[in-house]
C-alpha cells in the first residue's frame, strides 16, 4: 500500500514482553514500514545490540521514526526535583538513547515526564524540558512531551501552559487512549496543541475499553484525520496496543492498512 502523507506504524510495545529484536523482526516481516522502537533494558542501548536492530531495519526496509525509553517511570525522580546532581547524571545517561536515535535514524523521543503526585513547578519543568532538547537537538533528535494521564502531562492546561511558555520548542506527542483515560476526548488536544504535535500514539476506545484496535470503538479514524489536516498536525501516527487489546500480529498489521486507508 503506498505511504499516506502521515507515516503509518506500529510500536514494538504492542508485543511486550517479547524481546525488543524479535518484536521488531515480526514487524518487520509483515511489511509494516514504519515502527517505534521501545527500549526495554539498559543493554539494548549498546551498540552491538543497535547494529542487530539497524541491520534489520535495513534489511526490510523499515524506518524506525521513534524511541520511546523504559526508564519513562524514574523521570519523575531523574528529572523533575531539587536535585541537580541527579538531573545532571540523568540528562547524561539519556544521551545514550539519543546516541542510538542517531545511529538508527530515529527523530523523535517521547517523554513521560513528572507524575502528578510530585510538586514541581510549572517553570522548573519547563526549563528542564528546553535542557533536553538542547542536548538532544545535537543528535538531531526532538524530545516530544507525551499526554500521560498520571502525570503532569495528562492535564491539558498544562501542556497549553508548556506550549505558551516555549513556543516553538514545545513539541507534544498525543495519544489517544491517555487522553480518554484522564477524561478528555482526543480532538480537545488536536485543537489546542495543533501542529505542536509532533507524534501520535492511536488507539481506538469505547465504554468498556481505552485501548482497542482502530475502527472497533467510537473513534472516527477518518474524521480524526481530517481534524489532524485541519490544524496542520504533521506527524506519524504509531499504533500501541496492549496485549490484551487483539489476538495476533496479523491484526496489528491489518489494523495498520485500516488506518493508512483512512488517510
Amino acid at each position: 500500500m503506498k505511504e499516506s502523507g502521515y507515516p503509518v506504524g506500529v510500536s514494538t510495545a504492542c508485543l511486550y514482553p517479547m524481546l525488543t529484536e524479535q518484536a521488531l523482526l515480526e514487524l518487520c516481516k509483515r511489511g509494516i514500514q514504519n515502527v517505534e522502537i521501545f527500549i526495554n533494558a539498559p543493554s539494548e542501548l549498546e551498540k552491538r545490540f543497535l547494529r542487530e536492530i539497524k541491520s534489520m531495519l535495513e534489511h526490510y526496509g523499515v524506518n524506525a521514526v521513534s524511541m520511546h525509553p523504559f526508564t519513562c517511570e524514574l523521570e519523575t525522580m531523574m528529572f523533575f526535583t531539587g536535585y541537580s546532581r541527579r538531573l545532571n547524571d540523568g540528562l547524561e545517561y539519556y544521551k545514550k538513547y539519543f546516541e542510538a536515535m542517531e545511529y538508527l535514524g530515529s527523530k523523535i523521543f517521547v517523554l513521560h515526564g513528572n507524575n502528578s503526585r510530585n510538586r514541581c513547578p510549572d517553570e522548573m519543568y519547563f526549563g528542564h524540558f528546553e535542557r533536553f532538547n538542547e542536548i538532544a537537538s545535537a543528535f538531531g533528535v526532538t524530545v516530544a512531551q507525551e499526554n500521560v494521564g498520571r502525570c503532569s502531562s495528562g492535564d491539558l492546561e498544562f501542556l497549553k501552559k508548556m506550549k505558551a511558555a516555549l513556543g516553538d520548542k514545545a513539541k507534544f506527542v498525543l495519544d489517544t487512549k491517555q487522553a480518554v483515560r484522564a477524561g478528555y476526548d482526543p480532538y480537545e488536544f488536536v485543537n489546542a496543541l495543533g501542529e505542536s504535535i509532533c507524534h501520535i500514539h492511536i488507539s481506538d476506545y469505547d465504554d468498556t475499553s481505552d485501548c482497542k484496535l482502530v475502527g472497533t470503538g467510537k473513534l472516527d479514524c477518518r474524521e480524526f484525520v481530517s481534524c489532524l489536516r485541519k490544524n496542520n498536525v504533521n506527524s506519524a501516527v504509531i499504533l500501541e496496543l496492549y496485549s490484551s487489546g487483539y489476538k495476533s500480529v496479523e491484526e496489528l498489521k491489518t489494523n495498520c492498512d485500516y488506518i493508512k486507508s483512512c488517510l
